[in-house]
């Protein structure tokens, strides 16, 4: 798993550029319509789904590259369903975010589980996988929300698992250093 993480440090610091950009457009105009933050949250989760299966694709020797493959297919089949209806209502969004939210942190704390005796960076990860959990929890609790209110959580949530990944990626490009 060290050996992926390191290899692929770019494609962490790549999805949390693009949680940043998503989460700064959440909070930069925070009156998008639901059909916008639809498009917008499809887009985005597509694309990282599309990193995590390069990354998983690049590393299918390895024993755990399952847990990035099955990252990047939620993602991109979560990215499908909101396109696929774009009209959800909040509540609905709301879920399909929430489930997202949760399975990533669940696959993100089992792999920072993984990694903790071989690099000390792995903290990050785990902190990313818990911030998942709490937000999707926050959002299956209380879908009902004002919707404004969801926007600027999901933009700061975006925000927050951006820099996290960001940390890891570089963390990780460091330790490919320190391996060489």
């Amino acid at each position: 798993m060290l050996r992926i993480l390191s290899k692929d440090w770019w494609i962490y610091v790549l999805r949390g550029i693009l949680a940043i950009a998503f989460g700064l457009l959440a909070l930069i105009w925070p009156g998008l319509t639901v059909g916008i933050l639809v498009l917008l949250f499809g887009i985005y989760v597509i694309f990282e789904g599309i990193l995590a299966l390069s990354a998983a694709f690049r590393n299918r020797h390895r024993k755990v590259w399952w847990v990035l493959l099955l990252e990047g297919v939620a993602g991109i089949v979560v990215g499908i369903f909101a396109f696929i209806w774009p009209g959800l209502t909040a509540v609905v969004l709301l879920i399909f975010i929430a489930v997202w939210a949760i399975l990533t942190g669940i696959l993100e704390i089992g792999a920072a589980l993984q990694l903790r005796k071989q690099f000390k960076g792995e903290w990050a990860l785990l902190l990313t996988g818990i911030l998942s959990i709490l937000i999707g929890l926050i959002l299956m609790i209380n879908p009902g929300a004002g919707v404004l209110a969801v926007v600027w959580l999901i933009g700061i949530y975006a925000i927050l698992f951006g820099v996290l990944l960001i940390i890891l990626g570089f963390k990780a490009k460091n330790m490919k250093v320190e391996m060489a």
